[in-house]
């Protein structure tokens, strides 16, 4: 059956929608004709998304009614000097760099829903769309976080001679990324590392920034995620939760890391990486910190249509407060 009222386009007099506007899709629109199509639509899946677990909002209640700039102080570092009797004690001010976290990003969503399409639906269109665009929202803010700690763990805690003690931890870098594999050859071919040398590298690298073991957290490519899987780990992989691996990505624990795997990590080279390269992010949740200062969703009448409008906007902030309490491995799939 098709859809008794036409659309309006550009040919319309006086032209309702002008070029770039949100005109109605007819296709979509007539996927909602009760006659001919089902009540039951097919699931939508979506990317799992781990910032909550990752990160603190210590400093959100701070700007959450007012003001763009949070200044965090830090804690100086206090130098320990030999004494000597009927010496003269050397005077120490100690001062430390604070941590700036502006709330400068922010996305939104504008969607329009005409009254007749309302009507002639079988289905709250507007109820769809606002589940939807919640996840979709987080699933972009994800995807930005992650993109923009690239790097930021200090010099020590990346590279192919991480470790601020030891200086020789291998932990992969831009175009000499470190190749995983399940299970090594016998013997091993050279440069090869598995799932289990990755995470126990990042532990021992944050393990000499003196690091607390508690709120340890790891974030994985799924592939990677699927090798641990075909490890020696293959039989102790599962969380034992039966909620979160699907709520945020939890695969569960190995060396005091809670691992979660994410489809939204940065690779190749959208994330100015090689093509084929993969970050991993460990750390605590010290480490990295968001604010979300503006949450707002609302419905409103269309001042040009007979319709609803249904609008959302996020407004936050993030930075990482403590970059000796970040690792980062550079991998490529090596199968």
């Amino acid at each position: 059956m098709a859809l008794v009222f036409p659309n309006a386009g550009p040919a319309t007099t006086p032209p309702i929608y002008p070029t770039g506007s949100l005109a109605p899709n007819p296709d979509y629109s007539n996927n909602f004709i009760p006659e001919i199509y089902s009540g039951k639509l097919i699931e939508k899946f979506y990317a799992a998304t781990v910032l909550a677990v990752i990160s603190n909002t210590a400093y959100e209640g701070e700007i959450k009614n007012f003001g763009d700039t949070v200044i965090i102080r830090t804690v100086p570092t206090i130098t320990i000097k030999p004494y000597l009797a009927m010496g003269d004690l050397e005077l120490e001010r100690p001062s430390s760099a604070p941590v700036t976290l502006k709330i400068d990003k922010g996305f939104y969503f504008n969607t329009g829903l005409d009254d007749v399409m309302k009507v002639q639906s079988d289905i709250n269109q507007m109820n769809l769309w606002s589940d939807d665009a919640g996840q979709q929202m987080k699933i972009k803010i994800d995807a930005t976080v992650l993109l923009g700690i690239i790097n930021k763990a200090v010099a020590a805690n990346r590279g192919v001679a991480a470790g601020a003690i030891s200086a020789d931890i291998n932990l992969g870098a831009t175009a000499a990324p470190l190749p995983v594999v399940a299970v090594q050859a016998n013997p091993p071919v050279a440069g090869q590392v598995t799932p289990v040398d990755v995470i126990t590298r990042l532990g021992q690298t944050l393990d000499e920034q003196n690091i607390p073991d508690t709120n340890r957290w790891v974030v994985i490519p799924t592939w990677f995620g699927t090798q641990i899987k075909r490890s020696e780990l293959r039989q102790v992989f599962l969380s034992g939760d039966s909620v979160s691996m699907l709520r945020n990505g939890k695969l569960g624990e190995i060396d005091r890391f809670s691992v979660y795997c994410s489809n939204l990590l940065p690779n190749g080279v959208a994330a100015g990486l090689v093509a084929g390269e993969h970050v991993i992010f460990a750390g605590t949740t010290h480490a990295l910190t968001f604010a979300s200062q503006l949450t707002k969703m609302e419905t409103l009448r269309s001042e040009r249509t007979f319709g609803n409008i249904l609008r959302g906007l996020q407004v936050f902030g993030f930075e990482v407060l403590d970059g000796k309490a970040l690792a980062q491995a550079i991998v490529t799939n090596g199968e």
